[in-house]
């Protein structure tokens, strides 16, 4: 990779990474929200739904919003079963009421003890972790360690054990860590570092990243994902998923000129 490509790739990352971006991003909805458990629940969710049309998923992350009152984490902590019935109407695509009902019992029940959705990640990781994977893997875990947990929706949670990209985690997880001043990702919690990140991994970012030699794997899988992690630790070993901006950007939000 070449310190052309390498420039270039900055220069991206910082012409994506601003406020502007939020408006038409799934990220726009967690936004609604200053208290942490708020930003939590409706960013998980919403970061969960995130495939096809981002205005799509903008809409469906607004209704669980209105659904949940416009206090997701005062809705999850206190309300009844009776309460549920409103959410059986809501769907996403292959996202269906079995599965909304059984994110609504996990939320519930994890809230009652836990303080923040930070420690379902982090107590996973050891202090030689260089990445996330442990993470996903334990969270996972815990996501389905329900009695009733049912069967289709684990494909809506995926997990490195399974070799998935995790795309969607990756992601929420990138909005929860990173920290800068361009206004975009929360940067909230604090036992997980920026550098321990993972690229979000979809099509887009893919097709882009195997344009620039970021990818030579043949598969896209969990290995590619830290392949191209690791290619642009090259770049920024601190903080290597602000790329993420960069890569998606070239890939969705304007057409791809570079070389």
């Amino acid at each position: 990779m070449s310190a052309l490509i390498h420039e270039f790739l900055k220069e991206k990352a910082d012409e994506f990474n601003n406020i502007a971006f939020i408006k038409n991003d799934p990220i726009s909805i967690p936004h609604k929200f200053s208290k942490l458990q708020d930003i939590e629940i409706i960013g998980f969710w919403v970061a969960m739904l995130a495939w096809g049309k981002r205005k799509m998923i903008i809409n469906s992350g607004n209704k669980l919003v209105e659904l949940m009152d416009g206090a997701p984490y005062d809705f999850i902590v206190n309300h009844q079963e009776k309460d549920r019935k409103n959410f059986l109407t809501f769907k996403h695509r292959t996202f269906q009421p079995l599965d909304t009902l059984y994110f609504l019992e996990f939320l519930q029940q994890y809230y009652s003890i836990h303080s923040s959705l930070e420690n379902a990640f982090s107590q996973h990781m050891k202090n030689n972790d260089k990445t996330i994977e442990n993470a996903l893997i334990g969270f996972h875990e815990i996501f389905f360690s329900l009695q009733n947990a049912p069967n289709r929706t684990r494909k809506h949670i995926a997990t490195p054990s399974k070799k998935s990209t995790c795309k969607r985690l990756c992601m929420f997880l990138r909005w929860m860590v990173r920290k800068d001043d361009k206004g975009v990702d929360f940067g909230l919690w604090q036992k997980i570092s920026p550098h321990q990140l993972l690229m979000p991994l979809d099509v887009h970012v893919d097709r882009i990243g195997r344009k620039y030699g970021l990818i030579r794997r043949k598969a896209t899988d969990w290995q590619t994902v830290l392949e191209l992690t690791n290619n642009l630790r090259k770049i920024n070993p601190e903080d290597p998923v602000v790329f993420d901006y960069a890569l998606f950007g070239l890939g969705v939000l304007e057409k791809d000129t570079f070389g």
